[in-house]
Order: structure tokens, then C-alpha cells, then sequence
């Protein structure tokens, strides 16, 4: 009998280790879907283009089309189109694309990298909540410009806000770079 309550405990300790193993799993991979969204958007020509994914993006600044694309007319802050390139895996949208859904605003997102290209400018921000101002006015509130940084000897404005307004932004200037190299 004293084996067997031996045997009992043995067992219960393995099936909770197993169990507690499986919950630290769970939430390391939650932790990691926290990770940095990219947004990128071209203005011209009256629309919006909106990309999530960088290759996409580059081909668009190459050859001005997507493949794949989901287009809401007049949707922009101006009355603008509003272009998602999607990706091949994206196009048939069985499941919610997170930077549309970013953009309905369905979802929030702390953590961004953002590349805007409007009035012959690069404009590159950390905040979503950041790029509305510049994407409605055309203009930041606060910012630190680097006059011809850009690939194509473009401006390179950094958006910054009311707490990060004081300081260099080294981080973002730094992030653009490793983007951009």
C-alpha cells in the first residue's frame, strides 16, 4: 500500500511539472506575438498606399503596383484611397490582417517602426498614434530632420511627441539605419 501512495505521488508531481512546463511554453509564445509591427505608406497621386510587409513595399517603390492589393476609396483622413498591399498569403483574407485591422482601429499597437514617404520626405516614427497628425496635416508637431539622409537624398524626419520631444532620437535614428543600410 505505502508503494502504491509512493507511486500515486511520484505521478501527481510529473503531471504537474508537465502541466506548469506547458504553461511557461504558452506564454513565452504569447510574449513574442508582442513583437514590432511594421507599417510603411507611400503618398501619391491622391491615395494611401499601406504596406506591412517590407519586400512588398520595396517592390512597390520599384515598379509603383502590388499583385495583391485591398483598395477603400475615399476612406483616408482627406478623402484619399487607401491601398493595402496585401501579400500572396494575405489575399484571400480568411483571417484578419492585423495592419488593416490596426488601421480600423480593432486593434492597438504600442510598439511600431514606421516609414511614411509624403512631400518628398521620409517621415519615421515608433508610435502609430504618431503618424495620424502627419498623415491628416501633412506635418509632425515635434520633430528632429536630417536634411538629405534619405536614399535619394530625400529629408529624413524623425516624429517625436510631447515625452520624447526633449531628446535626440539616437533609437529611431539608429532603427532607420539598420532598415535603410
Amino acid at each position: 500500500m505505502l508503494h502504491l501512495k509512493n507511486i500515486f505521488k511520484t505521478s501527481l508531481v510529473l503531471i504537474l511539472a508537465a502541466y506548469l512546463a506547458g504553461c511557461a511554453t504558452n506564454s513565452d509564445t504569447s510574449t513574442s506575438s508582442k513583437s514590432k509591427m511594421e507599417i510603411y505608406e507611400v503618398h501619391h497621386d491622391g491615395r494611401i498606399h499601406v504596406f506591412y510587409d517590407r519586400k512588398l513595399y520595396k517592390e512597390f517603390l520599384t515598379l509603383g503596383e502590388t499583385p495583391y492589393r485591398l483598395t477603400r476609396i475615399g476612406a483616408g483622413p482627406n478623402g484619399e484611397t487607401i491601398v493595402f498591399g496585401l501579400t500572396k498569403k494575405d489575399k484571400k483574407m480568411k483571417k484578419p490582417v492585423t495592419a488593416i485591422e490596426l488601421y480600423d482601429g480593432k486593434i492597438k499597437q504600442d510598439a511600431v517602426y514606421a516609414e511614411m514617404r509624403k512631400h518628398n520626405r521620409i517621415y519615421v516614427f515608433n508610435s502609430f498614434k504618431d503618424m495620424g497628425p502627419v498623415r491628416s496635416f501633412g506635418h509632425p508637431n515635434y520633430m528632429f530632420s536630417q536634411i538629405g539622409a534619405g536614399p535619394k537624398g530625400e529629408t529624413v524626419v524623425f516624429v517625436l511627441n510631447k515625452k520624447n520631444k526633449k531628446k535626440r532620437p539616437d533609437s529611431l535614428i539608429a532603427e532607420y539605419k539598420k532598415h535603410n543600410s
